[in-house]
């Protein structure tokens, strides 16, 4: 459920609008071949997280199989993914209610809801799963249902609608409307839509955490393949690709409007804010626990590192302190400061799971070697399809570098990327020194 609502957000239920309008019908294959990407990731990152489970997740994946540097790297890189996710998220949430309580500043709303989710992430780790189980299944209720009512309209059983057959997949363009540069910009936004699912490991405090991983990992995968490839096609086969309400306000309201769901605006708008405020909840809890990690392998100011009630208070609040610093400079400095941490994190979850293909491959013979009884989960075809999980990763950079609008995104995480991984690197030397 953590998965699930760290990666179920309004990136689906809105922002996939953008990438239907881009590559048209087509955005069905972009979602579906960026899905298999992200089972083979997960696939990867299931099999060494079942051998060791650790907060740190595939931070500690990566020190152990490449070294400190990189695991430093892949940790702060994510930590920093996170924090600026929450930002954001809490503005999202924040313009939602100021629609609600016209008059009421924006800020109040971000104050309370950073406050109410630092909260939750203070109490024991069972009450933080009790909040995010809620969450997500609300999440998950509502794509069902969508999946079901779009289901039945397409079959045309739905009282006042006809089945629309192939007419909105062939027709307006044919499949490829924008041709293949269409179909790479579908791409590239399905892939920072899945971004998030990878927190599944991070959540190493449950009773029996490699049981958990182990089912977390199977069940993940295939439940975010049909909820993101299903509803893209009920969007497409139900609605033309060009219908300017899929960008207006959003392809899920586009199509509750098309059925005559009545209060289809506010009733998705309830849905996003909840998608929101669990997004929010996850990404504190999975950004602390990352600090913690690196903390405890004194790859961080240890200070923050003092747990308190079996929590790491210190690294939630600067988890959360860093979220809300965000937010502040996106009021003061919104097309500047703000939408520069934006695009600084654009290619981040991309240089995560290079990270966890490169570790696999090394933990992954090392495992055979010295422990084959810690292989509860086996990538599938090693290492064959991690060599292909990596290419697909090398491939999606590539195709940023080729495009306009996401090839800024690239520049500017790889310079934070060579940054971190410089900075990790001569703390590596120092320690070889000192030692």
């Amino acid at each position: 459920m953590i998965a699930l609502s760290g990666v179920i957000g309004a990136g689906l239920f809105v922002g996939s609008g953008a990438g239907i309008a881009a590559a048209g019908p087509s955005i069905v294959v972009a979602y579906a071949l960026s899905g298999v990407l992200v089972m083979l990731v997960m696939r990867m990152l299931g099999e060494m997280s079942a051998a060791n489970p650790d907060s740190g997740s595939f931070s500690v994946h990566a020190e152990r199989a490449i070294g400190p540097w990189a695991g430093f790297t892949a940790g702060w890189m994510f930590w920093t993914l996170l924090c600026v996710g929450v930002a954001a998220e809490a503005i999202g949430a924040a313009s939602i209610m100021t629609s609600w309580f016209p008059g009421t500043p924006s800020w109040i709303w971000v104050l309370l809801f950073m406050t109410a989710f630092c909260g939750t992430n203070f109490a024991a780790v069972g009450n933080f799963g009790e909040f995010e189980f809620w969450f997500a299944a609300l999440k998950v209720g509502a794509i069902s249902l969508f999946l079901v009512l779009g289901g039945l309209a397409i079959l045309g059983i739905l009282p006042d609608t006809h089945a629309p057959g192939t007419a909105n997949l062939t027709g307006d363009g044919g499949f490829l409307p924008h041709g293949t540069n269409g179909l790479v910009v579908g791409l590239l936004t399905s892939v920072f839509a899945y971004g998030g699912l990878e927190t599944v490991t991070i959540a190493a405090e449950s009773e029996h955490p490699v049981r958990g991983v182990v089912t977390a990992v199977r069940t993940a995968m295939w439940r975010i393949a049909v909820f993101y490839v299903g509803s893209m096609l009920v969007i497409v086969t139900l609605i033309p690709w060009s219908d300017s309400a899929i960008t207006a306000s959003g392809p899920y309201v586009a199509v509750l409007d098309h059925l005559d769901i009545p209060a289809a605006g506010q009733l998705m708008n309830v849905i996003v804010l909840v998608a929101l405020m669990s997004a929010m909840n996850a990404n504190i809890h999975g950004s602390s626990r990352m600090a913690y990690s690196l903390i405890a392998r004194g790859q961080g100011p240890k200070a923050l590192g003092k747990v308190s009630g079996g929590v790491p208070r210190l690294a939630v609040i600067a988890s959360s302190g860093f979220g809300f610093v965000a937010v502040l400079l996106s009021y003061r400095w919104p097309e500047t400061v703000f939408a520069w941490l934006l695009t600084m994190v654009g290619a981040a979850v991309l240089v995560v799971w290079g990270f966890i293909a490169a570790a696999q491959l090394r933990m992954r013979r090392r495992l055979e070697r010295e422990a084959p009884e810690k292989l509860v989960v086996k990538m599938w075809a090693f290492p064959v399809l991690t060599w292909v999980a990596l290419a697909g990763v090398l491939a999606i950079l590539g195709l940023m570098a080729r495009q306009p609008d996401t090839r800024v995104q690239l520049y500017f995480t790889g310079g934070l990327t060579l940054a971190l991984s410089l900075i990790g690197y001569l703390r590596q030397r120092a320690l070889t020194a000192r030692g």
